[in-house]
């Protein structure tokens, strides 16, 4: 089995009216048992500097976002349950290294970290994932609902939210409109 752990799915534009439309989701962990994934372009709306003051921890008064921190929609499943995707660091308490330059920290102690000189050098906060059963995210790619890219930090961490599904897409090398969603099949 090929693992899709540390790529992109990228949804497909018959995805179009349905919870995944034009979705990035970054996949954390894929195995025979399962898949499980963050969505990363589906802001819900409150910064993360707000979620943050809601859970009581605030900002050290000398921090300041370098980008627009939203606070994402990770998926469907858990969206009570905090996630954070980051640049190495390894002593949080309930992490998980992903590649050499991602790890998934689902533990309250990150959060306390952001906004002081404790924090990842770049992160995402999402809440809820997305997540597949056995062989599920397999026949979802072969069903062409999903195209599947090598993530990268730039895509991960460095492109607007607004952006990236468009950005994913220029890197398969032609134009995503162009396709069929009829592809491969007979």
């Amino acid at each position: 089995m090929d693992s899709f752990k540390d790529h992109f799915l990228i949804a497909m534009p018959s995805l179009d009216e349905t919870f995944f439309e034009r979705a990035v989701i970054y996949i954390c962990e894929h195995d025979q048992k399962g898949a499980m994934g963050i969505m990363v372009n589906r802001p819900i709306g409150v910064e993360v500097e707000d979620l943050l003051e809601q859970m009581e921890l605030y900002l050290s008064p000398e921090f300041s976002f370098s980008l627009d921190n939203q606070v994402l929609i990770g998926g469907p499943v858990a969206p009570e349950r905090g996630f954070v995707l980051h640049t190495p660091q390894k002593h949080w308490i309930n992490s998980t290294e992903i590649s050499e330059e991602t790890m998934l920290t689902s533990s309250r102690d990150i959060l306390a970290a952001i906004g002081s000189d404790k924090s990842p050098e770049q992160f995402i906060v999402a809440l809820g994932y997305a997540g597949w059963s056995k062989d599920q995210l397999e026949q979802e790619i072969a069903d062409n609902t999903w195209l599947t890219i090598k993530a990268t930090p730039e895509l991960l961490f460095n492109i607007d939210h607004e952006h990236l599904w468009q950005m994913a897409t220029e890197e398969l090398g032609f134009d995503i409109w162009q396709m069929s969603s009829q592809i491969g099949h007979a």
